[in-house]
């Protein structure tokens, strides 16, 4: 018998009040969180059973590779165990990626606004330095009457002069061969800072390519020395400058101070050494050229003399204009009409001794008229303009150089040249090399006089000619200005050799005749009567003492023309000099000397050579 309560076969469970009649695990609700409570067990038993089979499956890897290790050798192990640890690199490595590039922009960026902070504190407290003295100094000058190049007294062949007498063309020359973004740039090549930077690091050459204002900085006011120090410190002041001095103020210093080889300084040294004519008479194509040398100028001054080099400096030259016309800086029809320049010969053969003799007098003159020392006008950068002629004072030293029929003596020669009325000295030839001799003939009363005061000895004279008669040997200056008052009817014209003298544009001398009455007119007219054979106030006159000495005097209005020749047995062993004849053909020689000074400075009167006895008068 079945109990009352107990379900039968098949039957249908009861159902309690407000029971749905569904199974528990046919709700939906208990369903979903059954079949989730089951994946999760069976996930966790999955997972579990990976993690109970990984060790036991790295057991096994471990125990066989150590097994194979152990078979393998200490090499295998080794192997093994880099493998391992570069595993371990790798997985570790892509953890870290992130973090480290952070790492490093982070430092990047630090180092960075150090280096902005170190660049701005750095120039807030640069100072622009003074120009070194050296840079500084300059020389002085001397051009003859007509400006031709006599010569230069002074440390450094360097003479400043303001930028508007440099010729724009030669400005924009130097800009084309040397930095073409000059007008434009910040004053500083980042490029050519960081190609020199690695050289100096690496250990490379010296390497150039910096900015004009860059260079003007390094050679006027930094020392020459290659270090980073000294590159960082120099970008620094070029920026600096830059942004305080105009673009021509600092062009100005450059050429003023850029090296050009030939021993000369600045632009207006190198016009002068190159092609003989100041800054300001520079051509396109010699402007061009001068550009050009500044790139290796130990190199290309010898441009001119030696045929590989003028030919290597030809391209540059083109290289130059070429650049200079595509800028518009000058014409297209300019740089087809330029052509490349004849140079000096260089180097210089001998010394040309006896101008010296020119520059000692002028000097001397000069350093006088402006109330400083020697010294002082050396290095002052003067142009002191001379009265001297060049070509009539060639004209003098040509003859005397070479004489014919001197054999075993040492003939000694002085020629003075001057203006009547006037005094300026033309010529003023002291002896024919300064280096053996510096003792200056002309000027110094070393020449007996004998009866080469004789015309004199019955006019009347006043100071300063009284005394010259009583001389026993006069100078030959002096003798000269003597003939050239009776030249200008009795007015005595003191000499002089300056003419004027400026400094950077500025003329601080100027010269004027200083003339008194120094003859009685009557004696002067006496004078030039009895000396003159020819038409026109025209005097000469030969005199000597016997044959040891011998002077000639020719005159005219506008020349008075004194040659003192005399001769010596030169000094051997223990036997000193000696007074010696003259040669048979001293006259000759004298008269020559005189023919070729005067026909030189008055070419439309020419003078005939006309040789007289001693102690003869007549033309």
């Amino acid at each position: 018998m079945k109990a009352r309560n107990a379900p039968t076969c098949g039957a249908a469970p009861r159902r309690t009040p407000g029971s749905t009649g569904r199974r528990p695990q046919d709700l939906p609700g208990r369903r979903t969180r059954t079949l989730t409570g089951r994946a999760g067990r069976a996930g966790r038993a999955g997972r579990a059973g990976r993690a109970a089979s990984q060790p036991r499956s790295r057991t096994r890897e471990g125990r066989a590779t150590a097994a194979h290790a152990e078979h393998g050798g200490p090499g295998a192990r080794v192997r093994a165990g880099l493998g391992r640890f570069l595993r371990e690199r790798r997985v570790k490595a892509r953890r870290t990626r992130g973090r480290r590039l952070r790492r490093a922009l982070i430092v990047l960026l630090v180092l960075v606004l150090v280096l902005v902070g170190a660049a701005v504190v750095g120039y807030r407290l640069t100072v622009i330095p003074e120009p070194h003295p050296e840079t500084a100094m300059q020389s002085t000058v001397f051009v003859d009457t007509r400006g031709d190049y006599v010569g230069r007294r002074g440390p450094v062949d360097r003479q400043a002069v303001p930028l508007t007498q440099v010729p724009r063309y030669v400005q924009e020359a130097v800009i084309a061969a040397e930095n073409r973004s000059f007008r434009t740039d910040t004053g500083i090549s980042p490029t050519a800072i960081a190609r020199a930077a690695w050289s100096t690091v690496s250990g490379g050459g010296r390497q150039g390519g910096s900015t004009i204002t860059q260079q003007y900085v390094k050679n006027a006011l930094l020392s020459p020395q290659q270090s980073l120090s000294r590159k960082a410190r120099e970008a620094l002041i070029a920026v600096k400058l830059d942004r305080t001095r105009s673009k021509d103020e600092i062009l100005e210093g450059y050429l003023n101070t850029v090296y050009f080889g030939r021993g000369a300084a600045g632009i207006q040294a190198a016009a002068r050494n190159y092609f003989g004519v100041d800054a300001a008479g520079l051509s396109v194509g010699q402007g061009a050229a001068l550009a050009a040398v500044i790139n290796i100028p130990s190199y290309y001054e010898k441009a001119g003399s030696d045929a590989a080099v003028t030919a290597k400096l030809t391209h540059r030259w083109e290289w130059v204009l070429d650049a200079m016309a595509d800028s518009g800086a000058i014409t297209r029809a300019e740089r087809a009409a330029a052509r490349f320049p004849a140079f000096r010969f260089y180097p210089p053969g001998a010394t040309d001794g006896q101008r010296q003799y020119l520059i000692d007098a002028a000097a001397t003159e000069a350093a006088d008229r402006l109330g400083i020392t020697q010294d002082e006008l050396a290095r002052g950068g003067y142009t002191v303009r001379t009265t001297f002629d060049l070509t009539a004072q060639d004209a003098a030293a040509e003859p005397v150089a070479e004489p014919e029929g001197v054999k075993g003596i040492l003939l000694h020669s002085a020629v003075v040249a001057l203006v009547p009325g006037d005094g300026a000295v033309r010529v003023l030839y002291g002896g024919a090399d300064y280096a053996r001799q510096p003792f200056n003939n002309a000027l110094a009363g070393a020449v007996e006089a004998g009866t080469a005061m004789e015309p004199f000895t019955r006019a009347k004279l006043g100071p300063p000619l009284a005394a010259l008669p009583k001389r026993a040997a006069p100078s030959p200056l002096a003798l000269s200005a003597a003939y050239a008052t009776a030249a200008a009817g009795g007015r005595y014209a003191e000499p002089y050799t300056v003419q004027k003298i400026t400094r950077a544009g500025r003329t601080l001398y100027t010269a004027r005749p200083h003339t008194r009455t120094a003859m009685d007119p009557l004696s002067a007219q006496l004078v030039t009567k009895l000396l003159s054979s020819v038409p026109g106030p025209r005097g000469a006159f030969t005199g000597g003492a016997g044959t040891r000495t011998l002077w000639r005097t020719t005159y005219d209005t506008k020349l008075s023309t004194t040659v003192a020749l005399f001769a010596e047995h030169p000094a051997h062993g223990r036997h000193p000099a000696r007074t010696a004849q003259l040669p048979a053909t001293a006259a000759d020689l004298a008269a020559r000397v005189v023919s070729g000074v005067m026909n030189r400075l008055d070419p439309v009167a020419p003078w005939p050579v006309q040789v007289l006895s001693p102690t003869s008068g007549g033309g």
